[in-house]
């Protein structure tokens, strides 16, 4: 069992127990771990204790940030909706695929995948020289569903196993606090080229303003795109992201605080915005 696996089962029991509120004890039990074994586990993967990671977990935590930051989210997000947003401090660009890139569905077109570790389990990865267009979580390392994926999308695409080149977009994603990558990610923005209608990349691209650390809900995304009254219609645009993480649709949560499903699991989803909320207090 990996170290996320252990982690997401964790999380999972804790969200079983809520009421009981466990211990550290009962928490270490279940994932059939010593205490101080869990504890030094825990802390390698969020970077701060059990203690301070189960307060971020709480519902009632998600409901003071969806009402205290919801100035800061209007603020953040009255810049418009341009092509380019910040994610962890470097740019990230995300383009659309043309009507005629879509029309002949890859043909001509070279596609590199590879699947790699993550902090949040197993990610299969998907790009092209015109940007990153595809990244699933995974409870596994059986490449088969994210390559199924791939081909349904790209039936017309070439693809190769890269695994030394789709390994840098994952280290730039999700190990961006070394020098070398901030110094990367400051001078090139990460390229993302995406497949959706004209409403689906609007929505795409005002989850990308969403600062790690914070959160909104359907409705505020419905309000940002003037469509207020469209919050199903944001529902199914946010279901339909190709991106997971780095379009972050883990960000977004119902009006009552409640997680609000995800199709790469709800515990995963958790595990993200605790982990981000208790790095961005570290600040």
């Amino acid at each position: 069992m990996s170290d996320y696996q252990k982690i997401a089962t964790a999380i999972e029991f804790i969200r079983q127990q809520a009421l009981q509120q466990p211990s550290l004890a009962d928490i270490a039990e279940h994932v059939h771990l010593s205490e101080f074994h869990f504890q030094r586990l825990f802390s390698r993967w969020a970077g701060v204790s059990p203690k301070r990671y189960l307060q971020a977990l709480t519902l009632q935590n998600a409901k003071q940030k969806i009402s205290q930051q919801q100035s800061l989210f209007d603020t953040t997000l009255d810049v418009g909706l341009s092509s380019q947003s910040r994610l962890h401090g470097h740019f990230v660009k995300l383009d659309a695929v043309t009507p005629s890139e879509y029309k002949t569905a890859g043909l001509g077109l070279t596609l590199y995948y590879g699947l790699h570790p993550t902090p949040f389990g197993f990610a299969f990865v998907a790009l092209s020289d015109k940007g990153l267009n595809q990244l699933d979580l995974l409870d596994n390392d059986d490449i088969t569903f994210g390559l199924n994926k791939l081909k349904q999308t790209w039936p017309n695409a070439t693809l190769q196993h890269d695994q030394p080149k789709c390994q840098q977009v994952i280290e730039r994603i999700f190990y961006h606090n070394s020098q070398e990558h901030h110094h990367k990610s400051a001078v090139t923005p990460l390229s993302l080229w995406v497949k959706g209608t004209n409403f689906q990349i609007n929505i795409w691209r005002a989850l990308l303003r969403i600062p790690a650390g914070e959160l909104a809900t359907y409705s505020d995304i419905a309000q940002t795109i003037n469509k207020p009254n469209a919050v199903r219609a944001v529902g199914s645009a946010i279901g339909a992201n190709p991106l997971a993480f780095i379009i972050p649709c883990h960000r977004v949560l119902r009006k009552d605080a409640s997680l609000g499903g995800y199709r790469w699991r709800e515990t995963r989803k958790q595990a993200m915005l605790a982990r981000e909320e208790v790095r961005a207090t570290k600040r």
